[in-house]
């Protein structure tokens, strides 16, 4: 009979030396990472799915609806304080990791700003806090990001919006698909990805320069089809890090953040598409 690899020391061994050499539970080991990285996946996409539905339900009643396009057209600092909430919301969730690894069940009842309180053995006062404040920043952070699409939509030419919601879909659809099914390694062209960074942060300060003077629509197009060519690398690069089976990978434990990013992608893809194509209102 084989035995599993013993250790020096007082520390016990790993799993993966307790099994080496047991074949069935080393095939049971590579199944449960499995099937924790499916069901990671479709957690992300489950709160993705809702987030995305809220955001399409806010600029549709802020496309469609007069007294509303009226309203929030009129009170732009509306829009500034959607941005500077989506801001302190955004730094709190991606730069506090604890933050944003705490109570991960009922995910989904984050979007809906409802508070489920764990009562246990485990479960203590801070828990409950560090939850509260969770479902808290990714409410306001889903809610900000949403209000300011809808405001930015209400200033475009209804058709425009639904012609850019769709081809943003499509745009969605197909790099998930690529990114399931394509043996590129994206997230090794992090580099890549930094550089095209640095040319857009370059451009916007060409055009917060060159504005002023007067609107130059050729410059603004290409600052416009930069960035969407941009995000849609972006959106296949955090697309394969929840696969697990590339150069880069993100940890389970980390479904808000995936989620988040995800989001994002495709919300900046749909802004800049609107850019692009989107007629104004007369």
């Amino acid at each position: 009979m084989k035995k599993g690899k013993v250790t020096n020391g007082n520390e016990p061994p790993t799993y993966q030396e307790a099994t080496a050499g047991y074949e069935d539970m080393e095939a049971q080991f590579a199944w449960d990472d499995k099937t924790i990285r499916q069901t990671f996946i479709r957690k992300v996409y489950a709160i993705l799915m809702v987030q995305l539905l809220v955001t399409v339900a806010i600029v549709a009643v802020f496309s469609f609806c007069t007294p509303v396009r009226f309203f929030i057209q009129t009170h732009p600092g509306l829009y500034m304080a959607s941005y500077l909430m989506f801001f302190c919301t955004y730094i709190a969730l991606t730069c506090c990791g604890d933050l944003r690894r705490q109570f991960p069940w009922n995910i989904i009842l984050l979007i809906l700003f409802v508070s489920v309180r764990h009562h246990d053995n485990n479960t203590n006062t801070q828990n409950n806090t560090t939850y509260s404040l969770i479902t808290t920043f990714f409410f306001l952070q889903t809610l900000s990001m949403a209000f300011m699409m809808g405001f930015m939509s209400s200033f475009y030419n209804t058709k425009s919006v639904v012609l850019c919601l769709g081809i943003t879909s499509l745009v969605c659809l197909s790099v998930t698909i690529f990114s399931f099914q394509s043996k590129i390694d994206v997230t090794s062209c992090h580099g890549v990805l930094f550089s095209l960074c640095v040319v857009m942060l370059l451009c916007s300060i060409t055009l917060s320069i060159v504005v002023p003077f007067g609107y130059v629509p050729w410059l603004h197009a290409i600052y416009a089809v930069g960035g969407a060519i941009l995000f849609t690398l972006f959106l296949a690069f955090d697309t394969q890090l929840l696969l697990g089976n590339k150069r880069y990978t993100i940890s389970p434990e980390e479904y808000i953040f995936a989620t988040l990013s995800i989001y994002l992608d495709i919300i900046y893809l749909f802004s800049f598409l609107l850019q692009i194509m989107g007629g104004g209102r007369e």
